[in-house]
């Protein structure tokens, strides 16, 4: 029998994570499909949420953690009149409440309240830790600890329906932002509680939902071939695109490559970079306040595609 070795494959999935489905199990797919043999997401989804999950491949696995810190952008729908224990459909309902008449106006009101920065308490079913445990495993045992609430930017948060009993919205948010709690607090301030029903994310700055795969396609592309699952892969330096580029030469490289620092005569401002010796992706680099350029992420081209 002959045993398929894993590949060195490199580059970024944008896959459409379906709704009922783990971040990690869904990364366990994509993995195997593509015989990857390292592979990374980009920022959990919740099981009941589905839409863009950008799952990095080989040496792209080194630039995930840049998009962790990046925005996203959800669409949600509201259920009015109904608390949940997790803020959302797969939690027990704790209460219902009579849902006041409602206005476009008087949503949008409430909706500029929650824009801006604010402060955000986050919710018991979360991953953060409380002394080395998982809040979700606290509230799974009926524990409730207490929470800072954390610096969130919400950026827009716009109405796009008011149908009766459920409101559907979407959000342009930073890293870290719940996007259950902001339903929680929208139906306190409306008066009646609120759930979220639907959850969708459709973008992870840079990317958006145009490029998304779903599963069923990655399936009948590995049926294909891996040339064709390899089609779909976007290089790994569009992670960084809104970077500022900075060409190094040959002697250069080979120091960052080192591990090493290099000097730039006429640098760019300071910050984060993307590295090219020619158009040869090196990784990432931040350039100091001395027009020192100092190596953060490079890639190992010798494992970019096998």
């Amino acid at each position: 029998m002959t045993v398929q070795r894993n590949r060195f494959v490199s580059g970024i999935v944008l896959l459409d994570k379906p709704s009922g489905l783990s971040s990690n199990a869904a990364l366990q797919i994509v993995k195997r499909l593509y015989r990857a043999y390292k592979a990374g997401h980009t920022g959990s989804l919740d099981p009941l949420a589905s839409g863009l999950l950008p799952i990095c491949l080989g040496e792209a696995t080194k630039f995930a953690g840049f998009l962790l810190e990046a925005d996203k952008r959800y669409r949600f729908v509201c259920q009015l009149g109904v608390v949940t224990d997790t803020g959302d459909a797969e939690g027990d309902v704790v209460s219902t409440r009579a849902i006041p008449p409602l206005t476009q106006a008087k949503v949008a009101d409430a909706l500029a309240q929650l824009t801006g920065d604010i402060q955000q308490l986050p919710p018991m079913y979360s991953a953060l830790k409380h002394n080395g445990q998982r809040l979700y495993q606290l509230a799974r045992q009926g524990q409730v600890v207490e929470r800072q609430p954390r610096p969130i930017t919400v950026h827009a948060l716009r109405l796009l329906n008011l149908d009766g009993d459920r409101i559907e919205c979407e959000v342009h948010c930073s890293k870290g932002t719940y996007v259950r709690t902001l339903a929680t607090d929208l139906g306190e301030l409306l008066g009646c509680g609120a759930h979220v029903a639907a959850l969708r994310r459709i973008g992870v700055e840079p990317y958006d939902s145009n490029d998304m795969v779903n599963l069923a396609e990655l399936e009948k592309r590995a049926e294909q071939g891996h040339e064709s699952l390899d089609a779909l892969l976007l290089p790994m330096d569009s992670a960084l695109i809104a970077w500022p580029v900075v060409q190094v030469t040959a002697e250069m490289a080979h120091y960052l490559t080192q591990g090493q620092s290099i000097r730039l005569t006429h640098a760019a401002q300071q910050g984060l970079v993307r590295l090219y010796q020619a158009e040869r992706f090196l990784g990432a680099g931040e350039i100091r306040d001395d027009e020192r350029v100092i190596p953060r992420r490079l890639v190992n081209n010798q494992r970019v595609r096998s």
